[in-house]
């Protein structure tokens, strides 16, 4: 069988029909705040909203959550992680607007009450926190058994997130400054993230039935490890670099992969051409050539090695990498932003386009 996302129960073309009937059915509240505190400047549609809270300065607000990669942390028993990649997929997105992290309310649903699981859930949300120098302030546990039931009976739990972060007005990236010619720095994954995982899991638990506990030919550790990987967070890296890059554009690569690119459409009518993209890292080979996947659906699905991509002007670009480079974070020059709409990748001697 030839798997897609679409097969595994994710269909991108439909939940894009979704989002923008909830655009416009949300945008209807934006006049309540109008000339008021808390003004709406950027709404539904970017890595996250924005508004004004006079001064100068506006608050960038994003909700977000570990999708399925909370069933393999439950096939596993291991929950130690599983807080890290919330954390991660919610001040990764605020800082592609320029906005530092600052405070975080997570959302926790139980089958069951488990307190272990619970300590282990939450001491990943405060490890990840400290690597950010973000508050957690509270939040909610909600005992649901007869709507979480989850991969295991008595593990079912379901994980998400509120985050909050500060930036100046006249230094938000929306990617409106994006220009032909501006370089695309992309700064390696460290493996699958939090995205793609109704795929991974379909082709390779359930189609395959491989073993979370042993270790495939390609990887380096057993396959529940691999998966379990926690998400990189770039904040400390990416707000270092704001202080003096001249930055355009910066997408964290997540659900829908390169497509996200595509985000900045509404903002500068630009297009990107990735022309030098690293080696994947094995766990996608290993997910590939098991579910028979075209090379379209891996960069439309899963991060592919790249997990954040700056576009910068040329001059900015050296700064940028080392200054990733000093965070321990490697990174490649990937390609340029283009004139034409749309995005393209060379891979294997042939151009996709997304």
């Amino acid at each position: 069988m030839v798997w897609s996302y679409a097969k595994a129960g994710v269909d991108q073309q439909r939940i894009k029909i979704a989002h923008s009937e909830i655009a416009k059915l949300i945008a209807k509240t934006y006049r309540f705040r109008t000339g008021k505190f808390a003004e709406v400047l950027t709404g539904f549609g970017h890595y996250a909203s924005l508004i004004d809270i006079g001064g100068e300065r506006a608050l960038a607000l994003h909700s977000d959550g570990c999708g399925t990669k909370v069933l393999v942390a439950q096939l596993m028993n291991k929950f130690d992680t599983i807080g890290i990649d919330c954390v991660a997929m919610c001040v990764n997105d605020l800082i592609c607007l320029g906005a530092k992290p600052t405070t975080l309310i997570d959302y926790l649903a139980l089958e069951k009450p488990d307190e272990t699981m619970v300590s282990e859930i939450i001491r990943g949300l405060v490890e990840a926190a400290e690597k950010t120098e973000i508050s957690i302030i509270g939040g909610e546990t909600a005992i649901m058994p007869d709507v979480i039931k989850g991969a295991v009976p008595g593990r079912g739990f379901d994980l998400a997130a509120f985050c909050l972060g500060e930036v100046k007005k006249d230094r938000i990236v929306k990617g409106d400054g994006l220009k032909p010619g501006d370089i695309i720095i992309g700064i390696e994954s460290n493996g699958i993230h939090s995205n793609g995982f109704s795929l991974a899991r379909k082709v390779l638990l359930e189609d395959k039935r491989l073993d979370l506990n042993e270790k495939p030919l390609g990887l380096s550790r057993i396959l529940g490890e691999e998966l379990l990987e926690p998400t990189r967070i770039y904040v400390k890296p990416m707000m270092s670099a704001m202080e003096f890059a001249d930055v355009h554009g910066i997408a964290h690569i997540t659900g829908g992969a390169f497509t996200k690119l595509k985000r900045f459409e509404p903002y500068a009518k630009v297009g990107f051409h990735l022309t030098s993209m690293p080696e994947p890292h094995p766990i996608f080979r290993l997910i590939q050539n098991a579910g028979r996947i075209t090379d379209e659906e891996m960069y439309r699905t899963f991060n592919m090695g790249v997990g954040l991509c700056i576009m910068a002007s040329r001059e900015s670009i050296e700064g940028v990498v080392s200054t990733f480079e000093r965070f321990d974070f490697k990174t490649h020059t990937i390609g340029r932003v283009i004139d034409e709409p749309g995005v393209r990748i060379d891979t294997k001697g042939k151009t996709l386009t997304l």
